[in-house]
């Protein structure tokens, strides 16, 4: 026959007297406290021996009410926690003082958990039992634990300046310790070190919203203010955006090699001219015409001239012969280069093109007028009297004109890729901001240019 489960003895507080006030105290550490706080008058008494002697007594002025009530319980990961003991600890650089709240947490089969808050962030800490290796990144300390490095945040000397319940441990206002924290988001790991101990400690960063629903608490928590040390950033994952904006990269390469394959790129019209500013008759001229077919495609118009340190000027005009409708654009063509005390130099390039869009298939000619600057004492705009004696000076070039139909156009592939890539930069911005902001508080502050 099997023997019924029996379930396990219920805890209960015990109550005591303050030696000092005579208020009631009660005691839930069921053995565990080594030191209570009278709620009444706060003050610290030995709770090892039955008579609870005074150990301190604090200023009434030095009040604090905590957040979490003593007495109040909740559960975190499956198991149910109570309020137990509460201190404020304080660091003072640079002449400030900065202060955070520690809640003590007792499970008769679980033993100690604590909560920390400081400006609205909070961390669930469980108490180590293995040291972290120590190792180092660069000059700056850093600590290895399961596998994962922990950086080096801050130290300094923490007091306890605020003390209420009771505690495993003698504590009293005035204790000092140094403390040291390392962090790899969202936790940190966080050593206390005495004349005469070690102890280690991991925190998770637990937002205050879980905090009040866990321990079923009235309105709202705190805001959170600025970035703590170990809280998780909300643009870390700016690596998955910036993977998948190469996947997307990849894709419009693809893409525009699948655009390049089935583009025709047909030559359908190249010849090669000379204009001189001597020339007294109609610069202008048709080309032949030429057939455009297939698909309605964009057209490449080519212009590779020999200028050197000069400049032409193309007017130019696609018609349809059918039906007059005519695509008018110009080019500047303009190519400069030499030397200087920085050594040689260039400027533009004697080549140049266009994309006309979108152009119907159809017979088309294109009509020429090309434009160069007449030099000073040109025998073009003097009277045929007056000719004879004067130097022959004139600008001159030649070019060659060649049209491609149906060429793929590569604009909406830079449109593109510059569209995807603001939302990896955004984030990474953000990223780099909140961590510039993070470090902000620590003993390795970011070094910022005004």
């Amino acid at each position: 026959m099997n023997s019924p489960l029996v379930a396990p003895p219920v805890a209960k507080t015990k109550t005591l007297a303050c030696p000092n006030c005579g208020g009631p105290i009660e005691l839930r550490g069921f053995g565990h406290a080594l030191t209570a706080v009278c709620p009444q008058c706060l003050s610290v008494l030995d709770a090892s021996t039955p008579e609870l002697k005074i150990l301190q007594q604090i200023q009434e002025a030095q009040r604090i009410t905590p957040l979490i009530p003593l007495g109040t319980r909740g559960k975190f990961g499956g198991a149910a926690w109570e309020v137990i003991g509460f201190q404020v600890r304080t660091v003072i650089e640079d002449g400030e003082q900065f202060s955070w709240d520690e809640y003590l947490l007792f499970n008769p089969y679980k033993g100690f958990r604590y909560l920390t808050e400081y400006q609205g962030h909070w961390n669930f800490v469980t108490p180590l039992e293995a040291m972290p290796a120590s190792i180092s990144l660069g000059s700056r300390p850093a600590v290895s634990l399961d596998g994962r490095i922990f950086r080096h945040f801050s130290g300094a000397e923490a007091s306890t300046t605020f003390v209420l319940g009771e505690f495993p441990w003698r504590v009293r206002a005035g204790e000092k310790v140094i403390a040291d924290d390392f962090f790899d988001p969202p936790t940190v790991l966080s050593a206390e070190r005495t004349d005469n101990e070690v102890t280690w400690s991991r925190g998770e960063y637990t937002p205050g919203s879980e905090i009040w629903k866990a321990f079923a608490l009235p309105g709202n928590p705190p805001p959170a203010q600025g970035v703590y040390l170990n809280q998780p950033s909300p643009h870390a994952d700016h690596g998955g955006v910036w993977k998948h904006f190469f996947w997307l990269i990849l894709a419009l390469i693809v893409l525009a090699c699948l655009f390049a394959d089935f583009s025709k790129q047909n030559v359908v019209f190249e010849h090669t001219y000379h204009f001189s500013t001597l020339e007294t008759g109609e610069p202008s001229f048709v080309t032949p015409v030429f057939d455009l077919t297939g698909r309605t495609a964009s057209l490449e118009l080519k212009i590779d001239t020999d200028l050197r340190n000069n400049w032409a000027y193309f007017n130019l005009a696609l018609i349809d012969q059918d039906t007059g409708h005519a695509f008018d654009f110009g080019r500047e063509v303009s190519y400069y280069s030499g030397t200087d005390s920085d050594g040689a130099w260039t400027e533009g390039g004697p080549h140049d093109s266009v994309f006309i869009p979108s152009v119907p298939p159809g017979h088309y000619y294109l009509r020429v007028e090309p434009e160069m600057e007449s030099p000073a004492g040109s025998v073009a705009t003097m009277p045929s009297t007056m000719r004879r004696n004067v130097p022959r000076r004139f600008n001159a070039v030649n070019y060659t004109i060649q049209l491609r139909h149906d060429v793929p156009n590569y604009t909406w592939f830079w449109i593109a890729a510059v569209l995807l890539l603001i939302p990896p930069m955004f984030y990474s911005i953000r990223s780099r901001q909140f961590e510039v902001k993070r470090w902000m508080q620590s003993d390795y502050p970011p070094v910022t240019r005004g």
